[in-house]
């Protein structure tokens, strides 16, 4: 059984499995309990800064919330990846997530794949510190635009794995980031 699905019940849920073993056991029913605020950021983010939703991916895309909004912001193809809930996502959203984790991502598991815009909700501070200039780096060579949704100041991404800060903001104490790619071929 999951932990009440809330900010709280989840953190406790981290110090007692770790993050990594917490969706192990329970990836399949998890839910966002932030779900109301990523819904609020990404269609904030897409507005303010004219994103580009005609190939989206979802990293550590969770139950699918991105996925959602942006599909019904009019997002032409959202591509999913999550070692952890791909059940949960194909139950929230109809389609099947690959299974890649931020080590796959950054060994080149997306291979040529181009996209428009990168979201990465409630997940990247979960990246272990080692492993984020290569996940930053390899994310900034296949999209143009990424989207950090975190509960926390971390992660901050750095020009030298790509990335430049375009837009910040702060609502309930959820951070977004919108970078854009110095690398990304447009």
């Amino acid at each position: 059984m999951p932990p009440d699905e809330t900010p709280a019940a989840i953190r406790t849920a981290y110090e007692e499995y770790g993050a990594e073993e917490f969706y192990r056991r329970f990836g399949a029913e998890y839910r966002n309990p932030h779900e109301a605020i990523v819904r609020e950021v990404i269609r904030s983010s897409v507005e303010r800064n004219s994103l580009d939703l005609s190939a989206v991916l979802d990293l550590a895309c969770g139950s699918g919330e991105a996925t959602r909004i942006v599909r019904e912001l009019g997002a032409a193809r959202v591509d999913g990846v999550d070692p952890f809930t791909d059940q949960a996502y194909l139950n929230a959203t109809g389609r099947a997530a690959e299974v890649f984790s931020f080590e796959d991502v950054a060994a080149g598991a997306l291979g040529e794949r181009r996209y428009s815009l990168t979201v990465c909700s409630f997940a990247l501070h979960l990246c272990e510190a080692s492993r984020l200039p290569g996940v930053a780096s390899t994310l900034s060579l296949v999209a143009p635009s990424l989207l950090v949704i975190t509960p926390n100041k971390r992660p901050a991404l750095r020009a030298e794995w790509g990335w430049e800060l375009a837009a910040e903001m702060v609502v309930e104490r959820v951070r977004t980031r919108w970078y854009r790619s110095a690398n990304a071929a447009l």
